[in-house]
């Protein structure tokens, strides 16, 4: 599956997008813009070309503003500028910047309405910070905890404004929960197997990666996140590159990406350490005496047992490990279970719509009292 083919995969989304919340015709195209600019790797010259074709398809733009307007206004607005050497546009770390807010504000969105409750722990208490979503109030409850925002706004909905009260079924109460730090690594798989398949991977796996990101910045700043991709090595991204991350024609080396989150958390001081890892498929790749050992037939014994043991390493180091499938192939399925039993870990399968989700309340209860 070429680029080309990823990116009609992921026009699906934009015939979605018909309705707009958004008031202006310049934020209509930018919410697709930033779409294309992820899936051609920070591309702009090749995300406007697709952006006429989505035009010409769903004639978004009027006769006052068309696309020529709407990338005079990118610049105006400080979200493109020209390349000195190479005299083209380029996107800007405004545009990186809200590329993160908008992946954040998407999934950790949609978690907020499943009041998951952020980052607590078994352990409830005065506390040092607060749950993120509410829950409804409970006899034994502190009346301190009470969120009025929130109880307010339900009791206007439950009895009006005309005749209001607040009784106590539409209190709402912020629990106190014990915090500890936490170190992850986020490992994202970028082999070719990504984007094959009639699926585009790869984009939310990076919405995924942004938005967690985000979530640390700005409401855990004590914790480090590390992102790594693994192909056929491993290594290590920054954050002003990760929405423009590509798949590549690798295969899956797991190993690598093990080893190199191993040594990442072995400097951390925080007391709680997490590997999470998205991957659609199963490990066909691995060095051997400096040599590439590769094998995408089956499940290769010596590549599985390899991978097996760089996760039990991992577990002996306290480092917990959690596995999210993007594929329901029974056959793949087979390996996460095993690879997830021999090194303690868990394992999720997941849609790509839910796996935003299923990433950021795994990352709230991975932090955990420690004694």
């Amino acid at each position: 599956m070429n680029k080309a083919n990823q990116i009609k995969q992921g026009l699906c989304f934009f015939s979605n997008q018909q309705k707009y919340n958004s008031t202006t015709l310049f934020d209509q195209l930018f919410t697709v813009f930033r779409e294309l600019l992820m899936m051609t790797g920070g591309d702009v010259s090749e995300a406007l070309q697709w952006l006429n074709d989505v035009d010409r398809k769903y004639q978004i733009t009027k006769s006052e503003f068309g696309i020529s307007d709407f990338i005079k206004e990118l610049e105006l607005r400080g979200f493109l500028q020209r390349d000195k050497t190479q005299k083209i546009l380029v996107p800007t770390r405004k545009m990186d910047a809200n590329i993160r807010q908008s992946s954040f504000d998407e999934l950790f969105g949609k978690i907020r309405k499943v009041r998951p409750g952020r980052h607590h722990t078994k352990f409830d208490g005065l506390g040092s910070e607060n749950a993120l979503s509410s829950r409804p109030f409970e006899f034994g409850d502190r009346y301190n905890n009470i969120d009025s925002t929130e109880s307010i706004q339900n009791a206007l909905i439950n009895h009006g404004i005309d005749s209001f009260q607040l009784d106590e079924n539409d209190l709402m109460v912020r629990d106190n929960f014990y915090q500890s730090n936490c170190s992850t690594v986020l490992m994202i798989d970028i082999s070719h197997s990504m984007i094959l398949y009639g699926e585009d991977r790869i984009t939310p796996a990076k919405k995924v990666a942004l938005a967690l990101s985000q979530l640390i910045h700005h409401h855990y700043p004590k914790d480090s996140l590390n992102i790594i991709v693994f192909g056929d090595d491993a290594w290590e991204v920054q954050l002003k590159d990760l929405p423009y991350l590509q798949v590549g024609p690798y295969h899956t080396n797991t190993i690598a990406g093990l080893d190199l989150a191993y040594q990442i958390l072995l400097q951390k001081k925080n007391p709680n350490k997490n590997i999470m890892i998205i991957t659609d498929g199963k490990p066909t790749c691995m060095k051997r005496g400096g040599q590439y050992y590769k094998n995408s037939f089956g499940l290769d014994r010596q590549i599985v047992n390899r991978t097996i043991s760089a996760g039990v390493k991992c577990h002996k180091q306290g480092i917990d490990l959690t596995t999210f499938m993007v594929t329901s192939d029974p056959y793949l399925v087979e390996f996460v279970e095993l690879f997830s039993r021999r090194v303690h870990g868990k394992a999720y399968y997941t849609n790509l719509d839910g796996l935003g989700e299923e990433i950021l309340i795994n990352y709230e209860k991975n932090r955990k009292k420690t004694r």
